[in-house]
């Protein structure tokens, strides 16, 4: 069933850092990571990211037209080689269990559609006499990643198809999919996104449905407020500047949209060591204070986290950023987020966002986008609130009396975050 989310869901998947070839000792490793030093911060959900079924896959490249695993009903299985306790058609069955005994979640990628290889074969789909060759439509097929055709929601089959998955993955243990190709592709891909999201309804298991990649279109932000869990807002997010830069503006749109259950999704956060480059880890580009930026406006606005980079690397300022409990707490608690102004000030960009808190307190965030550390004096009116609060600064644990003003020096590409209330 899809799952009722009643906070943004937090995690890490295996993307930014393994790309398509993660395996399941890496996976393991992290999870172990996970379970002993951020599951108490909230952090629970390990997430396997595309190519699991490929044998041969490596780094973030794809293999064009590559042979995937793939069981004798046209679904795709993990490759042994990669993935050693899926032998025996056990699939990730045992991977979710030791994930689950750490008392975690686990979820898999997973991409809209059929394999091309089951549609060139002809092979059976489960509960029915249609085959792959049926069901496919060859004219629907991803940009940028050659293993599926699109599945029309209009033949006999597509549904026996899109159940039979669900029920293997619920059977596996599977608590999170993320489904690909489908987030911004309106209108080709939409009644198969309704179907997809049907068949995830039912088949028995709570399962949240996370969709990409983005940007999702905002006018259809009711329809996956109704059918997923969190879609994404933009394409791949990476570790520069313009990309975050540019999220203040989608973040705004979107804001209006995160509620309990339905999670716009700004994408993961590039943090710590991100990337391999033949077998040595490369750390985020962004610097610290371009960082807690990051972390501040995901917070308050209320994206998902899911953290990119390996966590076994995790260096202390990492740490830092990944379990304050004062801007977690802001990300659990904050609603109604927004952003108050965006303004240039003394030829510098600032753009202030508030939230009310589910304890009666006001968060506050202020962010400086322009090249040099400013101050700047933020009056409680145009957060409509009285003078005479207690204004606490969420990332130093600084807490003072403010009279009707909060004047706070911000670093270039920073942010400063408050809770404010009467004491």
């Amino acid at each position: 069933m899809l799952k009722f989310t009643d906070t943004a869901p937090m995690g890490w998947n295996s993307w930014d850092c393994w790309g398509a070839a993660v395996t399941e000792d890496i996976v393991r490793s992290n999870a172990d990571f996970m379970s002993e030093f951020l599951k108490q911060h909230g952090w629970e959900y390990v997430v396997v990211d595309i190519q699991w079924s490929e044998p041969n896959a490596k780094g973030h490249e794809y293999n064009p037209f590559t042979e995937l695993c793939m069981d004798e009903y046209s679904r795709l299985i993990p490759a042994e080689n990669r993935f050693p306790s899926a032998a025996g058609g056990k699939g990730f069955a045992p991977l979710a269990e030791y994930v689950h005994s750490l008392g975690l979640k686990f979820g898999i990628h997973i991409m809209r559609g059929i394999p091309r290889q089951a549609v060139h074969a002809n092979t059976p789909i489960l509960g029915t006499d249609k085959t792959a060759r049926d069901i496919a439509k060859t004219d629907s097929i991803c940009a940028w990643n050659t293993d599926m055709y699109g599945v029309d929601p209009g033949k006999d089959g597509a549904w026996e198809y899109y159940k039979s998955l669900f029920q293997l993955y619920a059977e596996w243990g599977v608590d999170l999919i993320k489904c690909d190709d489908i987030a911004r592709e309106f209108p080709q891909a939409e009644k198969e996104l309704l179907m997809i999201s049907r068949a995830l309804d039912g088949c028995g298991r709570d399962m949240v449905f996370s969709i990409s990649p983005g940007p999702a279109p905002l006018e259809k932000a009711e329809l996956l407020k109704q059918i997923s869990n969190m879609w994404r807002i933009t394409d791949d997010f990476w570790d520069k500047w313009e990309l975050l830069y540019a999220m203040f503006e989608r973040c705004e749109k979107w804001s209006i949209h995160s509620g309990a259950g339905h999670w716009p999704d700004a994408d993961m956060l590039p943090v710590g060591a991100i990337l391999q480059d033949y077998g040595e880890h490369i750390r985020t580009k962004f610097t610290e204070d371009e960082q807690i930026t990051m972390m501040t406006l995901w917070s308050i606005f209320r994206s998902p986290l899911f953290i990119g980079g390996d966590l076994s690397k995790c260096d202390p300022f990492t740490m830092r950023l990944l379990t304050n409990g004062a801007i977690l707490k802001m990300h659990r608690f904050a609603r109604n987020s927004q952003q108050v102004w965006r303004r240039t000030i003394y030829g510098t960009e600032h753009i202030l966002w508030k939230a009310y808190s589910a304890d009666g307190a006001v968060y506050a965030a202020i962010f400086n986008t322009g090249e040099k550390d400013t101050r700047v004096e933020i009056p409680l009116k145009d957060l409509e609130l009285p003078a005479g609060l207690v204004c606490c600064e969420l990332w130093s644990g600084l807490k003072a009396p403010v009279a009707d003003k909060i004047s706070v020096r911000v670093p270039h590409h920073g942010a400063k975050a408050f809770r404010l209330a009467n004491n």
